[in-house]
């Protein structure tokens, strides 16, 4: 679904929007199922807690890094219409990536409630700008329906925050909590958020619920006083390559891959990256058909959708 403008802009004047029914289906159920190569299933996580005990070890132990084993996974973090969604946000098509979880809470593994916080600390090295320029489009795409009993995301509009200065990232337990929102919905929906929102998690309020998102995050190319990942640091991880060889040169670019055109490329450089990325069309980089073998199918299911 492409994003309104209209919720784009609630975001800044609001500080956080939600858009229902972002991901189509397809891809949203085949992200669901790969779900289970990196996850237990809720019903087997509750039939023996004490089998996983990992969960019960902090908030975040549920946390996975980018890529992932499947494609399915992979290519929702690269979505076009969330490209989109980034490019009009940060007004540029100059866009990094810079950082893209998985996080899986399951009712009674541990605690999940949080005092309000910013997430900036760990976003930038110095703090946003109060004018709201040189923003960070920060994203929740819930892969699991949340509602109030879920845990959800509790976020404050900014009416009820401009007056603290930003330079402070957290507040009292209890406060604003006739203020906060919960952020609900279905499979598929997205929070898009700014990094100097007060927001927190919240508890599961029933046994047996589970919550599965991925968070994922845009800033525009060259702020280097942003940004969370190193993508250098994950290429060898399993799914890495495969996420590469499948994604369409635009896709390869939010992670810094030279585009095409860049003085990077040359006949070395084609011929070498062919050689770590099997399978990979080059040709959009300046390689020539002939003189590169595997190269990936023009089948449209071979590129994110």
């Amino acid at each position: 679904m492409r994003i309104a403008d209209e919720k784009l802009a609630e975001v800044f004047n609001r500080g956080f929007t939600v858009v229902e029914g972002f991901l189509d289906k397809q891809t949203l159920g085949d992200a669901q199922d790969a779900l289970w190569e990196i996850y237990p299933r809720p019903e087997a996580y509750f039939a023996d807690p004490a089998a996983h005990p990992k969960y019960a070890k902090s908030q975040f132990a549920g946390l996975r890094f980018f890529p992932y084993p499947s494609w399915a996974l992979n290519r929702v973090a690269v979505y076009p219409d969330l490209i989109d969604a980034a490019e009009r946000f940060l007004q540029t098509d100059e866009v990094d990536c810079y950082k893209i979880e998985l996080w899986a809470k399951y009712a009674g593994a541990i605690d999940y409630d949080q005092t309000h916080h910013r997430d900036y600390e760990n976003h930038t090295i110095v703090v946003p700008r109060a004018d709201q320029t040189m923003p960070q489009m920060t994203c929740f795409i819930l892969l699991s329906d949340v509602t109030e009993l879920d845990g959800p995301t509790k976020a404050v509009p900014l009416a009820k925050t401009r007056d603290i200065p930003i330079g402070i990232t957290q507040t009292k337990v209890g406060d604003f909590a006739d203020d906060e929102v919960a952020v609900t919905g279905p499979a598929g929906s997205m929070l898009i958020y700014k990094t100097d929102v007060f927001h927190r998690g919240s508890n599961f309020k029933a046994p047996g619920r589970s919550r599965f998102v991925m968070p994922v995050d845009f800033k525009a190319r060259g702020w280097r006083w942003q940004g969370k990942l190193a993508w250098p640091d994950r290429t060898l991880n399993p799914g890495w390559k495969e996420a590469m060889v499948r994604m369409t040169p635009r896709q390869r670019d939010l992670f810094g891959w030279p585009p095409p055109g860049d003085p990077y490329w040359n006949a070395q450089t084609l011929s070498d990256v062919a050689l770590r990325y099997p399978g990979i069309d080059l040709t959009p980089y300046g390689a020539t058909p002939s003189g590169q073998a595997g190269a990936v199918s023009s089948d449209p299911g071979q590129s994110a959708a």
